[in-house]
């Protein structure tokens, strides 16, 4: 099964509403970074992806006919080569409004990520491909500076529309809804509404959950230690 739709944008574009978008639209199953939250085994295909610069891309899309979302998009050059048919979909928003919602959800998530997922090998490689792809892959260690961020996601932007033949792509804005896409896609509108999917309150809701769980493990940890401690020295003093 090859790739029709390829998307190019970064996260918190409004991938997650073209992924559903173009799952009504029948491009689907359509890959996100959502089918390795469900699936944590993908995880080190990206890993090997990076290392390489490229991967067997049949074997990592295998049952999807379309990608949006980190971290396929980080590899649209190699996919726009590999699926010469595919159209190219470059989601955007405004950079503030983008580096802003990011902070709070999906950056906010990895900063909360335990360093206890790297005793597990699914954690450790979910944790890794994380920042191996975006974090640091991308942004080089640099995210929280927005001023650093913004311009690569402007240049990344900018970089598509050079490097993807104008035939091939489109840039969307998801507030543009159904008929830019349909035309560029050659199908027609459906009945439906637009899916609008902001997921930010729940990926902020989960940012915050992790951060809790973390500080009551710690917790638990250090009276567990304490605990020990006294025991110990009751023993000895006995």
């Amino acid at each position: 099964m090859a790739l029709k739709v390829i998307g190019a944008g970064f996260g918190r574009t409004g991938t997650a509403s073209l992924q559903r978008a173009l799952e009504i639209l029948g491009f689907g199953p359509c890959y996100h970074m959502y089918e390795i939250r469900r699936q944590p085994s993908r995880a080190p295909a990206w890993r090997h992806a990076m290392r390489r610069g490229t991967a067997d891309w049949e074997a990592v899309f295998r049952g999807y006919n379309s990608a949006v979302d980190w971290p396929a998009c980080r590899f649209y050059r190699q996919l726009a080569d590999t699926y010469p048919e595919a159209r190219v979909i470059l989601t955007t928003r405004d950079p503030d409004s983008w580096h802003a919602s990011c902070m709070r959800t999906i950056y906010a998530i990895a900063q909360a990520m335990p360093w206890t997922l790297e005793l597990v090998p699914v954690g450790r490689h979910v944790r890794r491909m994380l920042f191996e792809v975006i974090w640091d892959g991308i942004f080089e260690g640099r995210f929280a500076d927005k001023e650093h961020a913004t311009a690569i996601f402007e240049a990344h932007n900018q970089e598509v529309v050079r490097s993807v033949p104008s035939e091939r792509l489109l840039v969307f804005k998801v507030e543009q809804g159904w008929q830019p896409l349909c035309d560029f896609l050659g199908v027609d509108i459906p009945e439906q509404d637009f899916p609008r999917l902001n997921d930010a309150r729940e990926v902020e809701e989960l940012a915050q959950t992790i951060r809790r769980r973390v500080w009551v493990g710690h917790l638990a940890a250090g009276l567990s230690a304490v605990a020990a401690i006294g025991w110990a020295v009751c023993s000895w003093l006995a």
